[in-house]
């Protein structure tokens, strides 16, 4: 198990950028698959973006494909989501997740951060 910390979340106009940062504990992170989600007000939870436990592979939702970009540090036991031309409908609250490398679902969790894009 992970205890995961999102930061980096704020207010920002339409075609701006912003940069998520999730912390995680636990000497093993390494071996977990990451990933964001999202959910907009009045919606479901969506999958937004993953990336391998190695960072070797990286997949995303069609509608930010070209936009948004995960990364991690294993070393520094972070995960990043850099957000470019960012839309209104992006607006949501981003959770960072991780999914043990044998998992089938994500178990750990973050708190959440809240994304606003004004139009």
């Amino acid at each position: 198990q992970v205890q995961l910390v999102e930061s980096g979340g704020g207010l920002v106009q339409a075609g701006g950028s912003l940069r998520l940062s999730c912390a995680a504990s636990g000497r093993t992170f390494s071996r977990y698959t990451a990933a964001w989600f999202r959910q907009a007000p009045g919606r479901e939870r969506e999958f937004v973006a993953r990336i391998a436990w190695n960072g070797g592979s990286a997949t995303y939702t069609d509608s930010v494909e070209g936009r948004f970009t995960i990364s991690r540090d294993n070393a520094k036991n972070m995960v990043y989501l850099q957000m470019n031309s960012l839309k209104p409908e992006d607006t949501a609250v981003y959770y960072c997740a991780a999914r043990w490398i044998s998992g089938s679902q994500y178990d750990d969790w973050g708190q959440g951060t809240q994304v606003t894009v004004s139009s």
